[in-house]
């Protein structure tokens, strides 16, 4: 604290009043020459950063648009060269006038490892924002010290666990403090936007990247999106990846602001349902993200394309249990997580399955937070036709009914093995939601309109029944007719706990045994398995029955406690 407050008294750095945090770094009008460096981006309470009027060259690392604090970036008067990044709309970016080759990619990237490295404002802003940064890592770990006394031994969720493979021991060799490690002699300019963001993710070196796909191998390919393709990778430690890569060149404003989209959302939610992003690299013109690998795809290939990739059929077990995973991520999105996001582009092919056919959902280029306080924000139409809300697709005004919509249009295709859009059935079958909703009030008609695959005795049947029902609120017209996402956990919740867990795991991710543990321990428990279902109270939920995603507290509870507890 010393050493911080000491810190504060240079003449370029301005702290807060409470002296703990640096929100100005003033180095203009100093004659530095070199690059800017990516460190900045550590100074996370940073809102002002003055370098103008210098002989800065080089690029502007894009990692300082993940500057959460950022206001105002001033890098006119300079010599600097390469793409213009893309601030959010509070930040203010001057690099005008001067810099006139901004805008252009002349070779080399921010690692100011060239002959130039070494320069007056390599030294004099490495040595200002090392100091810094040693500070910030320090304050890091005294919270860390003090988060870890508070939790004991249960720790927080077992969610934040995924994803940080970036950051964790250095067993792996992709450590928070081993960056050398990742750089390879070959991997040039990649490594010089290296930097860990919150939640464990990082930047990774290309030939890193290079070197697990094979040199992005045609072998190694998983699928082909609307702005790049999706590559198998395993790092040395054998880590399964899938890593998504697209050039900036080719996608636009659209697609590089997808980009950042994905990033600072996933940077921003860590839930067993949603699949976790593990780092990322900036090269050049192209972006990648690197993913957790699913290995049994998506659920469409299983639903549509299951016999040309040689999978077995789901059953109606699996189904249900994908759609309970599916529902209880968008819940933890909706309503859970630190702030309240939209997807806006929930399907099949958005739904990821692991090897124990457990689902997790992908894909948050679209991703919209949602306001506090508005009813809905309006927004460029954005997602996939078929799974569109129709207030969405007629005014662009979405709210968290749009994810609804979608979900209960997935549940239809489960329902009936066939899609939201098929031009080959005649015109009053291939829009599945107008077709289903004519047939839902015969229960004999869905029976007969089942998947062929499914095998539907008594028990499944009804089952079947309840989650047609569900599809069909879902699927309402109007978005204040249909549920929240929370009444759909609740309604297929009791259907997945009718077959006994094949495994521990399973077990406690569906419920907690009351009846085998104290009162305390049983809090603990229902405290760290965030995301689950509250179901675990028992009850047969409807709609008319359930008006809110929040069921009452457990008899005997604390009053001190809330039901958001047992999410």
């Amino acid at each position: 604290m010393l050493l911080l407050s000491a810190t504060c008294n240079w003449a370029y750095v301005t702290c807060d009043s409470s002296k703990k945090n640096v929100v100005t770094l003033n180095l203009a009008k100093h004659g530095f020459a070199g690059v800017i460096s990516p460190a900045i981006a550590n100074l996370t309470s940073l809102k002002n950063v003055y370098l103008n009027d210098n002989n800065l060259t080089g690029v502007v690392p894009i990692v300082l648009t993940f500057m959460p604090s950022l206001q105002l970036i001033d890098v006119s008067n300079n010599n600097l060269t390469g793409e213009i990044p893309i601030f959010p709309a509070q930040v203010k970016f001057n690099y005008k006038p001067g810099n006139v080759l901004v805008g252009t990619d002349i070779g080399d990237s921010t690692n100011g490892g060239g002959p130039g490295g070494g320069s007056k404002a390599g030294v004099i802003i490495g040595v200002i924002v090392g100091v810094l940064v040693f500070l910030a890592i320090l304050g890091f770990v005294v919270y860390k010290f003090v988060m870890r006394k508070k939790y004991g031994k249960f720790g927080r969720t077992d969610h934040e666990k995924a994803g940080k493979l970036m950051v964790s021991d250095d067993k792996n060799g992709y450590g928070a403090n081993n960056f050398d490690a990742l750089k390879s002699p070959s991997s040039g300019d990649s490594g010089g936007d290296r930097f860990p963001l919150e939640g464990g993710n990082v930047t990774i070196p290309m030939e890193v990247l290079r070197q697990v796909t094979n040199n992005f191998s045609e072998a190694n390919i998983l699928g082909r999106g609307g702005f790049g393709v999706v590559y198998a990778g395993e790092l040395h430690d054998g880590t399964k990846t899938a890593i998504k890569r697209m050039e900036s060149s080719s996608m636009g404003d659209k697609g590089r602001n997808e980009f950042q989209a994905e990033i600072a959302v996933l940077t921003k939610v860590r839930h067993r349902h949603l699949v976790a992003l593990l780092g990322y690299c900036v090269n050049g013109y192209e972006r990648l993200l690197v993913y957790e690998y699913m290995p049994q795809g998506n659920l469409g290939q299983h639903l549509f394309e299951y016999q040309k990739l040689g999978y077995s059929p789901l059953t109606w077990k699996q189904r249900v249990s994908i759609a309970l995973d599916v529902a209880r991520g968008v819940e933890y999105l909706h309503s859970l997580a630190q702030q309240s996001f939209i997807h806006r582009d929930l399907k099949p092919s958005n739904i990821l399955l692991g090897d124990d056919m457990r689902a997790k959902v992908a894909d948050f280029g679209l991703v919209k937070n949602a306001p506090d306080g508005k009813y809905s924000v309006e927004t460029r139409l954005a997602g996939t036709f078929g799974y569109l809300a129709p207030e969405y697709a007629a005014t662009g005004r979405v709210t968290t009914k749009v994810d609804v919509y979608a979900f209960g249009v997935v549940l239809m295709e489960m329902l009936t093995g066939r899609k939201a859009l098929d031009d080959s059935l005649p015109d009053e079958k291939c829009h599945l939601v107008t077709w289903f909703r004519r047939i839902l009030i015969n229960k004999e008609k869905i029976s007969k309109e089942l998947d062929q695959t499914l095998e539907a005795d008594e028990e499944t049947l009804e089952s079947i029944h309840r989650v047609a029902e569900l599809a069909g609120h879902c699927t309402a017209r109007e978005p204040q007719q249909r549920p929240d996402m929370g009444h759909a956990v609740n309604v297929l919740g009791p259907l997945v706990e009718k077959w006994k867990p094949t495994s521990q795991e399973q077990e406690e991710s569906f419920g907690i045994d009351m009846n085998n543990m104290s009162l305390p321990q049983a809090l603990q428990r229902w405290q760290q398995n965030e995301g689950t279902s509250t179901s675990m109270f028992g009850g047969d939920f409807s709609y008319s029955q359930t008006q809110s995603s929040i069921p009452p507290k457990p008899s005997g509870f604390h009053s001190t406690f809330d039901s958001t507890d047992g999410r």
